[in-house]
């Protein structure tokens, strides 16, 4: 490896926050206990000043370093922004939270930063070790926040169960990435699809290695039959670290495959696309019946995830420049609509009470008309009801596997997401039409109530202008490709 003179350029936002990473370790050690908040407005300004760094790099051109192990292309950082918005978005809405919780430490914001930074070494990875660092250090960083309520036994069971699980699914990937990498000799994903499409390498081999990582890749995306771990770390963790794993990791997931399958495995789409149509139909079908029977809203939403990974395989099935844009538009749909969904049931938690039961949401709109209202609109978004965004997400890659041939996948998804249907309306169901099991005022921060609002307000707007967002999906796959 050259590290003479390497270009620093495409990695300067991921070099940045590893300063500042460091910067928020540093000085929350030294203020300690007398200026919680410094840590929170550092964490910040570390998101922005990646933002800033990412923007001001953005081009059309695809730009390798570091030996060809990291790649920044227009997907990457359209990726990269809408994580520096999420996480950042997540911090405000977890302030509260982890305030009456105790958690208000330097910790939660190093390990959430830390976390961001596997996320951006992910989606920016073109060689398979790349890929592992940055997934291993979002992994390990996620086991660490599931497991920092340190006297929640609910919480450490969660993280040893996320923990092992996860171990296995490292060990799943590392097998097939060295499978693959003794049938074809390289590790970098540039250089696979020529090797494969010489076709001097040993198909069997291959074959192997791709089963192995679709299995590693099933995990990271919650897929059945890869779920177990997702509705108990959901029900589990801290509801802000739920919030957390719930959803950005989803948009460095979906970058994690197309570096893999797409990137470096593109000339076996016709055997990965078989694996994925098993596990596309196995996820909606199992996280929609499932769910019904919850009455946990956090294990609700844990199988919601898991049906909603299996419309995301949809795009992935149906390939192309089509299949990949509407499977970006769905992640980025089904962040926005996790992110309000967690954010109001923080704040409906308060010191001493969690928000976890769907019983809770009864008689929200006695309570508080406005925030059953934005509830309304998450849920049925997730729903895919129009007009929210998450109709037209659900559009999007039901037409891709229709073009793609795949009417039968397309009518089983359909009728799944009826079914699902039922769970989500249910919730708007207690809310307007059950009597207030508390009479608890519910007093949210300002700003907390302000970015619930535009959260809401975006599900809906999206759902009417839905353009915007489904061109920057398509541009950024095109430009990428």
């Amino acid at each position: 490896m050259d590290f003479l003179s390497p270009d620093f350029t495409p990695a300067y936002p991921e070099i940045f926050l590893l300063v500042m990473v460091c910067v928020v370790m540093l000085v929350d050690l030294l203020v300690g206990e007398k200026s919680r908040y410094v840590a929170f407005f550092l964490a910040q300004f570390a998101l922005i000043g990646s933002a800033v760094l990412t923007f001001t790099t953005f081009s059309t051109d695809i730009s390798y370093t570091f030996s060809d192990m990291f790649v920044d292309d227009p997907m990457s950082d359209t990726l990269k922004l809408m994580v520096y918005a999420t996480v950042a978005v997540i911090l405000i809405y977890s302030r509260t939270y982890i305030d009456a919780r105790g958690m208000f430490r330097g910790e939660f914001f190093s390990l959430t930063l830390f976390a961001t930074l596997g996320m951006m070494v992910m989606i920016s990875a073109s060689h398979f070790m790349t890929l592992y660092l940055g997934l291993e250090l979002l992994s390990l960083s996620l086991y660490a926040l599931v497991a920092l309520q340190r006297d929640s036994t609910a919480a450490t069971e969660a993280a040893m169960k996320f923990f092992v699980l996860g171990a296995l699914a490292s060990g799943f990937l590392l097998y097939g990435m060295s499978m693959v990498y003794g049938a074809t000799g390289t590790l970098h994903t540039a250089q696979l699809s020529g090797i494969i499409q010489s076709g001097a390498i040993d198909h069997a081999v291959l074959v192997v290695g791709l089963v192995f990582i679709v299995a590693g890749i099933s995990f990271k995306l919650s897929a059945v039959p890869f779920h177990m771990w997702a509705p108990d770390v959901y029900q589990g963790a801290p509801t802000a670290v739920t919030l957390f794993v719930g959803s950005a990791p989803k948009l460095a997931a979906f970058g994690f495959v197309m570096r893999l399958l797409v990137d470096g495995l593109g000339e076996m789409v016709t055997d990965w696309q078989g694996m994925l149509v098993i596990l596309a139909v196995a996820s909606m079908a199992v996280g929609n019946i499932v769910a019904i029977a919850q009455t946990n809203i956090k294990r609700m939403l844990a199988y919601s995830t898991i049906s909603h990974m299996g419309f995301v395989l949809l795009g992935f099935i149906a390939a192309g420049e089509n299949g990949y844009s509407s499977s970006l538009f769905y992640v980025i749909a089904y962040v926005l609509m996790t992110l309000g969904a967690f954010g109001i049931i923080m704040i409906l938690s308060r010191e001493g009470f969690e928000c976890e039961n769907i019983s809770d949401f009864k008689g929200l709109n006695q309570r508080s008309p406005w925030l059953a209202l934005i509830m309304m609109f998450l849920m049925l978004s997730m729903a895919g009801i129009p007009p929210m965004i998450g109709f037209y997400a659900k559009l999007s890659v039901l037409q891709a596997a229709l073009s793609a041939g795949y009417v039968w996948l397309t009518v089983i998804a359909v009728m799944l997401s009826l079914i699902g249907a039922f769970y989500y309306l249910r919730i708007i169901k207690l809310m307007y039409f059950d009597a207030p099991e508390s009479e608890a005022p519910i007093l949210p921060e300002p700003d907390i109530k302000a970015l619930i609002s535009i959260n809401g307000i975006a599900v809906i707007a999206l759902g009417i202008f839905p353009q915007a967002l489904m061109g920057l999906s398509l541009y950024a796959i095109q430009q990428s490709m």
